[in-house]
């Protein structure tokens, strides 16, 4: 056995300085004492080279450039799109008017230019057709004194009852002591207003009668005449029958 395993170690250490020979294994040596020799195997590094760490091939210190050569917008850049609004200068959303018509134009003459002044600011108004003339009502006949005397209690309407009025009828009440008038349908008896009339009696007495809604329609329309005399009222103007 201990030839086995001189001649073993003879084989397997390499044949350099400092190794062990089979002369030199005693022959007393027993089988738990010769010891396990391992090979070392060396790496030479006369090769390696510092490069071989740095990943890629050509590595320089110059940036990329941006936008990228192929980037949508660098090609934006080179070839403007259609569809981007061009931003106008004020001269251009509103250009001046021409010199020549800012040297001729005088204020309050009109011209060709759309700058001149309407001709409706420069004429006059037209002066009214007709001159209503103020009437000066006798003292205690003011619009509050007419309200007061609706309240009163008294009667306005000469009738008992609301009556059916025809033209003809209509037409027999046409003096100052006894006036009716019809407005819109409504047959009233003005007797009573006649001296309360803003405009006068005068002017009032023009529809006694008869049918009075176009005068007043003309004169003052915006007068809530159902308000003003609803104590007066007398029918409802009807057709002849």
């Amino acid at each position: 056995m201990t030839a086995y395993l001189r001649s073993w170690l003879f084989a397997q250490a390499p044949e350099s300085e400092g190794h062990l020979t089979p002369n030199d294994v005693p022959a007393t040596v027993e089988d738990s004492e010769i010891p396990t020799i391992s090979t070392i195997s060396t790496i030479s590094t006369e090769d390696d080279d510092d490069s071989s760490t740095v990943h890629g091939d050509d590595v320089n210190d110059v940036p990329p450039s941006f936008p990228a050569l192929n980037s949508a917008q660098r090609l934006s850049i080179q070839k403007p799109s259609n569809n981007i609004p061009r931003v106008l200068t004020d001269a251009q959303l509103m250009p001046p008017p021409p010199v020549p018509l800012l040297a001729v134009r005088q204020p309050g003459v009109a011209s060709g230019s759309s700058l001149a002044v309407p001709p409706t600011t420069t004429k006059p108004p037209p002066k009214p057709s007709a001159k209503r003339s103020k009437v000066a009502l006798a003292p205690g006949h003011g619009p509050l004194d007419w309200a007061n005397l609706k309240k009163s209690g008294q009667d306005l309407r000469g009738v008992d009852t609301l009556l059916r009025v025809t033209p003809s009828m209509l037409k027999e009440h046409r003096t100052r002591d006894d006036a009716w008038s019809a407005f819109n349908g409504k047959v009233y008896n003005i007797t009573s207003y006649l001296p309360y009339h803003p405009g006068g009696e005068k002017e009032l007495m023009r529809v006694a009668g008869r049918d009075g809604s176009k005068l007043f329609a003309l004169t003052h329309a915006w007068v809530n005449l159902d308000y003003m005399l609803d104590a007066c009222l007398v029918g409802f103007l009807v057709p002849e029958s």
